[in-house]
């Protein structure tokens, strides 16, 4: 059976997470239901966020980091493919192919990491690979 996705409420919050006046809303995660890809949560604090990727799942996420120093702040946003350390290789290969329909939704990021395991999205690290996908820094101390 072929993969299928939620995509109405897989589109209203990504569209939640890009909104820059949505303040309740910083990430979201998708995950397997059978063959269905759904939307797990949504959120603020990035914690949350991590502490629903699972070690026996494979998940998606979608992140808002704001970036940026004392001269700009700027919202940046990383797509996240999460396959845990317990899930099968098979499974691991199908996600190539189904992280198309997640992608013919959520378009817009600046960076696209694979995960296995918690420390793969340890929040700095993936603010620090945001923040050199964004260009120049002109900022005269450390990002916020």
């Amino acid at each position: 059976m072929p993969t299928t996705i939620d995509k109405d409420a897989v589109s209203e919050a990504y569209e939640q997470v890009r909104d820059d006046s949505n303040e309740a809303v910083n990430w979201l995660t998708l995950k397997f239901n059978g063959t269905n890809i759904e939307l797990d949560g949504t959120g603020v604090e990035y914690e949350e966020m991590v502490s629903r990727l699972s070690a026996d799942e494979r998940m998606f996420a979608y992140v808002r980091v704001v970036t940026g120093d004392e001269m700009s702040k700027r919202a940046k946003f990383a797509f996240i493919t999460w396959a845990g350390e317990n899930v099968s290789a098979m499974k691991k290969a199908k996600l190539s192919v189904e992280k198309q329909l997640v992608k013919g939704i959520i378009r817009a990021f600046s960076i696209e990491l694979l995960a296995e395991e918690s420390a793969d999205v340890v929040y700095e690290t993936v603010k620090t690979q945001l923040i050199k996908a964004g260009g120049a820094n002109y900022g005269t101390g450390a990002p916020k």
